[in-house]
């Protein structure tokens, strides 16, 4: 191969390199939308994987936003998933009763991960916040309800606040809305 070769191969993978690689061409942004607080029950272990928690009768959860405020109605219920790489899968239904009597149906996904340390303490009935672990979630909502109708057509994204287990076991987490 000349070095003429050389230079044109060079400068060929030089301009092929600059053309597939791709800066941000878009962005992300964040509103808050509210705070759910959710009571649950101990789980309903299905087998050592998968294990369903549901708001025990008595106590009662809620959300508090600018736009929406309401109480978490039975059913709601979510099933826990383990994987085999140690984390945890969540998929969560929920409804929401409105201070205004609307019904806002609330189905969330996401990824819970502990570090040894995180799940130790959540083990021991400690409250475990967001900084001691990951927990996202990504809920949609549906509703006929007119004045809440725009959360049809809205993706949301949720982060822990805090999470106890034990007696008086509850999840508390900020959902926001993707814009």
């Amino acid at each position: 191969m000349t070095l003429q070769q050389i230079l044109v191969s060079i400068s060929c993978a030089l301009t092929f390199t600059s053309c597939t690689v791709q800066a941000q061409t878009t962005r992300i942004s964040t509103e808050y939308l509210m705070t759910l607080y959710v009571p649950f029950e101990a789980s309903q272990q299905i087998d050592d994987t998968l294990f369903i928690s549901t708001i025990p009768s008595g106590r009662e959860g809620w959300v508090k936003g600018p736009k929406i405020n309401g109480r978490i109605i039975p059913p709601a219920a979510d099933w826990l998933r383990i994987m085999p790489a140690g984390n945890a899968r969540i998929d969560v239904r929920q409804t929401v009763k409105t201070d205004d009597g609307a019904l806002i149906y609330i189905s969330s996904n996401g990824i819970v991960s502990y570090t040894k340390e995180s799940w130790d303490r959540l083990m021991k009935g400690e409250v475990i916040t967001g900084e001691d672990h990951y927990f996202i979630l990504a809920p949609t909502m549906q509703t006929s309800a007119e004045k809440y109708a725009w959360l049809n057509h809205v993706q949301c994204i949720g982060k822990v606040v805090e999470v106890q287990l034990g007696e008086n076991a509850f999840v508390k987490y900020d959902v926001y809305i993707v814009r």
